[in-house]
């Protein structure tokens, strides 16, 4: 089996070092090189044309986001940002992604020990690995055709579950933007650390016609919002009495991630059953695929997005298979089906 080639870019020397001890405990993952800053990673990538980059976002001589759009441009390669908890790192790691980053992870620390961020760190080079990025890049960078204005005659009281992962942000938000103002309660599960989602729920807010926020322990879900997990937390629907609400807690990784996929969707099985309609995006992996088994068997409505609009179509895929998916449509297409299973309820 061919190994995943792997060029680490960091300028810090202790990253470096992590980054390739962990790595090198993956037998499908080799670490071909590491570089200080981009001038040194230009380089090797000429000499060594490595599968994936992890790149570092604040470096001397050249920033990550500059080589970044350097990158993409002359050489397009699957990139993992590798940026800080902060609030600038969230925002900047958003923007390499619109650029052509395929995943994001952030520095092992206070939030992430090294045992935790390396087990998302091979699982996101996996998928990366499966990108074709100059197919994706030609997706970002083309006119965006505008989306129909799609309406719901009435509010109701269903639930719209969604999970993503790799390919996720652009994906949520083209349906998201679609969803009209008195949509039903939203709550969605993207793989990304903390604080990133902080600054995504925040940009698709600005862009859409619902709400949309960082969920909160505690929020109710409500027409017209969506709650996003925050990173490294778990995020779990309840029920008291008419009312819906979520809370936010830690817990072991599920299917490697934290906030899973599947948390979310065997919660809104238990809780919500037939009033819920759950959606699975683009992502690796099968996070997500047996809990919307679990919203299936409790009478939910469910679509997968099918695999020519995924960037990666392991998540989608794995739900798939296990025979509970009611519709296979391109991305374009799940925002109005989501609201013709709301109007035929």
């Amino acid at each position: 089996m061919r190994k995943i080639r792997v060029l680490v870019v960091d300028d810090s020397a202790v990253v470096r070092k992590v980054f390739t001890e962990e790595l090198s405990r993956e037998k499908d993952i080799e670490v071909v090189a590491t570089a200080p800053d981009p001038y040194v990673a230009r380089d090797k990538i000429v000499e060594l044309k490595p599968d994936v980059i992890t790149l570092d976002i604040e470096m001397p001589r050249m920033d990550g986001i500059t080589f970044l759009r350097k990158l993409m441009r002359y050489l397009p390669l699957p990139v993992i940002i590798v940026s800080s908890l902060t609030r600038e790192g969230g925002s900047l790691a958003l923007e390499a992604m619109e650029i052509g980053a395929v995943e994001v992870i952030s520095k092992p620390g206070e939030a992430y020990s090294v045992g935790d961020m390396s087990a998302q760190l091979a699982e996101k080079i996996r998928a990366a690995a499966q990108v074709d990025v100059s197919q994706r890049r030609r997706v970002i960078t083309q006119p965006r055709s505008v989306a129909p204005k799609l309406s719901l005659t009435r509010t109701t009281n269903k639930l719209i579950a969604i999970g993503a992962s790799t390919g996720g942000t652009e994906a949520l938000k083209e349906v998201l933007t679609q969803f009209p103002p008195n949509s039903p309660g939203i709550m969605i599960v993207q793989h990304m650390p903390a604080k990133f989602t902080t600054s995504f729920a925040e940009r698709l807010d600005s862009l859409c016609q619902i709400r949309v926020k960082e969920a909160e322990d505690g929020d109710a879900v409500v027409p017209g919002t969506a709650l996003l997990a925050p990173g490294n937390y778990h995020m779990v629907m309840r029920r008291s009495g008419a009312r819906y609400y979520v809370n936010i807690k830690s817990g072991p990784m599920v299917c490697y991630q934290r906030p899973a996929v599947d948390v979310l969707f065997n919660s809104v099985a238990a809780y919500g059953g037939a009033n819920a309609i759950g959606v699975i995006l683009t992502g690796m992996g099968k996070d997500g695929a047996q809990g919307m088994l679990k919203m299936k068997e409790a009478g939910a409505r469910t679509i997968a997005q099918d695999e020519a609009s995924s960037v990666v179509f392991g998540m989608p895929k794995e739900a798939i298979e296990l025979g509970c998916v009611d519709k296979i449509l391109p991305l374009k297409d799940i925002p109005a089906q989501v609201l013709k299973f709301l109007e035929n309820e």
